[in-house]
């Protein structure tokens, strides 16, 4: 964790008497102080801030989470992501239980939320590594896969989700669509890229029942601690989609962080995976649409890598991280050219 700089957006800029104290306790209903800002890690895109308060005479922590300097255009806004936590918590997902929503941007600047805090870890490399985080390692992936389930099942029509635009001709062929609009504006050819796309859109499946997709359910992106699972966390490309994605984003390569063996995740088996999925949601998984979209996934991650160095490149943000994040292009391709190498 990064203590944020006096003076900087968090820190002490929003302790003591801040915008952002007095609009806690307007939004809570009690009297509130701010004692400490803590910038946690992760969040390529948004920023997450601890927030240490006395409310109403009693300490709690809760996580702010808001704009980071820049965004993808496919992020939602901090107000559709707030929404969409809404509907997942009442869902029985373990999401922090989003509380308030602040549009106004004198506060702080920039339109955030609050949340309660969720223990844990989501390090990836030490969600793989260590054995005593997630409670019972044998059956953590059932327990994934369980979640994914509660979260598929949300179905259109949602009235707190009207935002959420419903795919055209199916989830796969829309995917298509987006990633051969995206790389035509590349500067440099990216011909394995175009290659899977050619692939994809060639062995499409037949569009299934729509569900609501966490669309970067992986490693990374829930937390442990040492009894369980705590919280799923970065909703913000959440949208309606087919089930088989999130299945194959979860058990794709690149998401395995050196565990290469555990296909789900890098926590365990795929079939271990499929059967806590299968339990919660009373349905088979359709293991060749999964497979599709691996394919897709690593389609998707290079695209989104090749995004985020050009954040970078473009000074737009100046991050070592993002900069990075292009040199894992080429193993996204190599896997692309392994899982599509009988050409159709």
């Amino acid at each position: 964790m990064n203590v944020a700089r006096p003076g900087s957006r968090g820190g002490a800029a929003w302790t003591g008497d801040s915008p952002l104290a007095r609009w806690l306790a307007q939004a809570s209903g009690a009297p509130a102080t701010i004692a400490q800002v803590v910038r946690l890690g992760g969040g390529a895109i948004q920023q997450n801030w601890l927030l240490d308060v006395t409310l109403d005479g009693r300490h709690v922590q809760f996580v702010l989470r808001t704009d980071g300097p820049s965004s993808l255009d496919l992020s939602h806004t901090r107000a559709h992501e707030f929404a969409i936590r809404k509907v997942a918590f009442a869902a029985g997902v373990n999401v922090g239980e989003p509380l308030w929503l602040c549009e106004d941007r004198s506060v702080i600047g920039t339109p955030f939320f609050v949340m309660t805090r969720m223990g844990g870890t989501a390090d990836a490399v030490r969600v793989v590594r260590d054995v005593q985080l997630g409670g019972d390692r044998a059956t953590l992936p059932q327990r994934l896969g369980a979640q994914l389930a509660r979260i598929h099942a949300i179905r259109p029509p949602q009235p707190d989700l009207s935002f959420l635009s419903l795919p055209g001709r199916s989830p796969a062929l829309d995917f298509v669509a987006w990633s051969r609009c995206v790389l035509d504006r590349f500067a440099d050819p990216r011909p394995v890229l175009e290659w899977g796309v050619r692939w994809l859109e060639r062995n499409a499946p037949e569009a299934g029942e729509l569900v609501l997709c966490h669309h970067d359910f992986r490693t990374g992106n829930y937390m442990l601690d040492e009894s369980g699972i705590t919280a799923i966390l970065d909703w913000e490309f959440a949208g309606w989609g087919d089930a088989a994605e999130d299945l194959g984003w979860f058990c794709a390569a690149c998401w395995r962080f050196g565990a290469y063996e555990r296909e789900a995740g890098g926590v365990g088996s795929r079939e271990a995976f499929f059967a806590g999925y299968e339990r919660e949601s009373g349905t088979r998984v359709d293991r060749a649409a999964v497979q599709y979209w691996e394919v897709a996934a690593h389609v998707r991650w290079g695209i989104i890598a090749v995004l985020q160095a050009q954040r970078h490149l473009s000074g737009a943000e100046s991050s070592l991280e993002l900069a990075l994040t292009s040199h894992l292009v080429p193993e996204l391709e190599f896997e692309i050219l392994a899982l599509t190498e009988q050409g159709r």
